[in-house]
C-alpha cells in the first residue's frame, strides 16, 4: 500500500494463523475494517478439513473493529456452529470490546480475556 505522497505504508491488517491442540488459532494484528474485512474473512472461512471447526479468533492485536468485522464474527460464528464446530473470542479490549459489547456478539460468541482460556474452556 502506498500513501498519499507515494511512500509504502504498513498494511492495515496481517493475520497469523497455528493450531494448537487441535484447535485453528488466528491472531488478525492492525485494523478490521471494509477495506480488508475479506482478508480476515478468506482465513476465518477457509475449509480447515473433515473435523468439525473449531477456531479461536485471538483480537489482543486488533486495535480497530468497524462493522464489517461484527458482520464478518456473525457469518463464521454461524458458519462453524452450522458445522458442528465453534468460534471462540480471546483479548478482546478497548474500543474492540466496545463495539463488540454493544452490537451484542459477545451474548452469541463466548468471549474469554486470554487465548489460553478460550482453548481451555
Amino acid at each position: 500500500m502506498t500513501g498519499f505522497d507515494g511512500a509504502a505504508q504498513p498494511d492495515p491488517l496481517s493475520i497469523i494463523t497455528d493450531t494448537i491442540e487441535g484447535v485453528r488459532v488466528v491472531v488478525p494484528r492492525g485494523e478490521i475494517d471494509f477495506g480488508n474485512r475479506d482478508h480476515l474473512a478468506r482465513t476465518l472461512l477457509a475449509p480447515g478439513g473433515t473435523a468439525p471447526p473449531r477456531t479461536v479468533l485471538d483480537l489482543s492485536d486488533v486495535t480497530f473493529m468497524d462493522s464489517s468485522g461484527i458482520n464478518l464474527l456473525v457469518v463464521a460464528h454461524r458458519t462453524a456452529v452450522d458445522a458442528k464446530g465453534w468460534l471462540r473470542l480471546a483479548g478482546l479490549h478497548g474500543t474492540v470490546l466496545r463495539v463488540v459489547r454493544m452490537a451484542g456478539i459477545d451474548a452469541a460468541i463466548p468471549c474469554y480475556t486470554t487465548l489460553r482460556y478460550a482453548l481451555h474452556a
